[in-house]
Formats: structure tokens, sequence, C-alpha cells
């Protein structure tokens, strides 16, 4: 009976002891997650206040408004306007060299002298017969004179004196020939002066004194006009029409550009071509220049430059603020602080410039920092630098304000 008691009451302390560690564990747990819950709701009430992320510092720029000028870049050419190799018109020997090869020289200089021994005696016996026939010529009107007189007294039949005046017909007319033949002898004669047809420079000499030479065979040497000279190039066929409608206005300035700092010269379009080239897609234009120091050429390469084209008014920012993205091109301005995703067309670009539609004048435009932006990220502007290099320094209406715990100062 004692033992009967004695293990009711173990039992019954057994289930009270686990019946208050069921109760304890509830209470902790319970505990716990008030804890967490607590420790989680200023986290939770910090977090909607803060800002995505710190501000990111970039370099902006305004959309600045004005005319820009269009410039086409092409490789050309130059090439002389006119080129002549000089030759004999008859056959002689060379008796004098009155030039230097690589000298400049001037339409009618003197440049060779031929043998011109034969040409001249032909020219004295011209003159010779010549004054021959003029007193042929003397004789015959005389004895028309004499027969017209005895016409008059009735000595002679009227037959008479016409065939006087006919044997006066004959000597003019034979004077005349002769005169023609003189003209022709100083003609053959000229030839054995070989003068300069234009202004240019004298090449290589291919002939010295003594040299047999034959009439339209032997060049002597190649006169090449160097001012005003030619640079020849190829314009895009887009490009066409604009080229057509500056040769209208006496022609667009072209300026050519010599290779290694050799000088830049300005000149004007003068020649378009009649067709374009199926295969390039491109037609010859050719510029003239000056030229009057001889810096440019004949066979040099330069740069060409033309204007052809200006755009009025244009919206004009620099191309690196462009981003090239999967729905188009796109900027990023700078609006209350933020970034603002924009996008644009861009309508020309020139020289690291681009006009584009879609921006308003006097927009701050972000060119350097924009790989690190999203939108609607806070923007410190930072000035673009100077030509030194320095930047200038940030100034407190360009710095957006920080958020807590976070410097301005940050950058990616």
């Amino acid at each position: 009976m004692n033992h009967f008691f004695t293990l009711s009451a173990l039992c019954g302390a057994t289930l009270l002891g686990a019946l208050l560690g069921c109760s304890d564990k509830k209470a902790a747990d319970n505990g716990v997650a008030s804890a967490l819950a607590a420790a989680s709701a200023p986290a939770a009430a910090a977090s909607s206040t803060t800002p995505p992320g710190p501000p990111v510092s970039v370099t902006t720029v305004s959309a600045d408004a004005r005319d820009m000028a269009l410039n086409l870049k092409a490789m050309g050419s130059v090439f002389p306007l006119a080129s002549v190799d000089i030759k004999a018109q008859t056959s002689s020997v060379v008796t004098k060299i009155h030039i230097q090869g690589g000298q400049f020289v001037r339409a009618g200089d003197l440049l060779f002298s031929l043998d011109a021994r034969a040409d001249e005696a032909n020219l004295a016996k011209a003159r010779a017969q010549l004054a021959k026939d003029q007193a042929a010529l003397a004789d015959t009107q005389r004895q028309l004179r004499r027969a017209q007189d005895l016409l008059a007294q009735n000595f002679i039949a009227k037959s008479a004196v016409d065939t006087a005046q006919a044997a006066v017909d004959t000597a003019s007319a034979t004077i005349l020939g002769d005169q023609a033949a003189i003209d022709a002898a100083k003609v053959a004669l000229s030839y054995h002066q070989v003068i300069s047809p234009l202004n240019g420079r004298a090449g290589a000499l291919n002939v010295t004194i003594g040299t047999a030479i034959q009439a339209n065979a032997t060049p002597f040497v190649t006169i090449t006009q160097i001012a005003p000279i030619a640079v020849n190039f190829n314009l895009p066929q887009r490009n066409l029409a604009d080229a057509i409608a500056a040769l209208k206005d006496g022609g667009a300035k072209v300026t050519a550009t010599l290779a290694d700092n050799g000088g830049s010269f300005q000149g004007r379009l003068y020649f378009v071509d009649n067709a374009i080239d199926p295969a390039s897609g491109t037609v010859k234009a050719r510029a003239e220049f000056p030229n009057k120091d001889a810096r440019l050429w004949p066979g040099a390469f330069v740069e060409i430059s033309q204007t052809i084209n200006t755009l009025k008014d244009a919206v004009v920012v620099p191309q690196a603020a462009l981003i090239q993205a999967a729905r188009g091109t796109l900027v990023y301005v700078v609006q209350d602080g933020k970034a603002v995703q924009r996008p644009v067309k861009q309508v020309a670009g020139q020289n690291g410039e681009a006009a584009v539609t879609g921006l308003n004048v006097g927009e701050s435009v972000v060119v350097d920092g924009k790989q690190n932006l999203r939108p609607g990220a806070l923007v410190v502007e930072r000035p673009k630098e100077a030509k030194t290099g320095t930047p200038a320094p940030e100034t407190a209406a360009t710095k957006a304000p920080s958020p807590a715990g976070t410097s301005s100062r940050n950058a990616p």
C-alpha cells in the first residue's frame, strides 16, 4: 500500500515537470520572436528613408545651340593643271641650252636654240625672189600706163591695153605668193628657237648641246605648271547635290593639308565629273589652289576637308555624351540632382561633336561617369576640367545632398 502511494506521487511529479517545461519553452520562443521584431522595426524604418545608393560624380556640359558646319574629309592627290613635253617642230641639232633642270621658267622664255642655217638660207632666198618679182611688177605697170596713153591717142587697139593689165595682175599675184613664202620661211626659222608655252618648273633635261633631234619625236624637257595647281579627290554620292550647288556660287571652299605638319592651304572646288563610279559610289572632283609659295607638289597626297553644308541653330553636345542602347541613342541629363535618361536622335557628327534632336538648349548633359548611372540616381556635377588639366573646385550649388552616414565626396 505504501508502495502504491509512492509510485503515484512520483508519476505526478514527473507529469508536472513536463508541463512546466513546455510552458517555459513556449514563453522563451515568444520572447525571441518579440526581440527580433523589435530589432527589425527600426532597420525597416531606416531603410525606407535611405537613398538607393551613394551619389555618382559626373562631368556635365550644357547643350549648346549654334551653327554647325558639316565637313567632308577625303584623301586627294596633287595634280598639275598643265604639263607639257617640249619637243622640236623641225629636225635639227641642239646648238645652245638656255635653262637648267629644275629651273622655274615663264611663258615665252627661250629654252633651246637649234641649228637654223638651212632655214635662214631659205628665208633669204624667198626674200630675193620677192625682190625679183617686185621688179617685174614695176615693169608691167609701166607698160600698162604706156598702153593706156597710146589707146587715148588711138594708136593701138584696146586689146593691147587688156593684155598689159593682165600682165600687171599676174605680177601682183606673184608678189603675194612670194610674201607667203617669206612668212613660211620665218615660221620654219622660228622653230629653231624653242620657247616655254607656260609658267612652270622644268624637269630633267633629256638633250645636250650637239644632240641631233627629229621633229616631234625627241622630248627636250617637261614643263609642269606649279601655280595654280589642282587636287583630285572623290566625293560620296550623297554629297553630290551639295557639291553641284556649291559650283554655282563660285565653288565651295576646300582645305588641303599635307602630312607631317606640312601646312594647310585654301582653295575652291571648280570641277565635278559627269558620272558616278558604280564600283565605289563616288564621283571625281577637283579643287584649284593658288600655290603661290609652291608648297603643293604634283603627286603629293593631301587630306581634303570641304564644308558641304551648315546646320543652322543646331543643338550640339559632345559625341562622348551619346549612349548607344538597344532601343536607340540616348543621353543622361541632370534634373534636380538626379540622372534622367533622354532619347535623342543624332542628325550629324563633326570633330567630336554631335548635332541632336530631343534636347533643350541649356540642359546639363552627362559626359564622363555615365557608365555608373542608373535612371533616378543621385549625381554630383563635377565641373569640366580646364585646359591645364586641373579641375575647378566644386561649389555648394553643384553638390547633391548627402544621405545619412554617406560622404558627398564618395564616387565610384
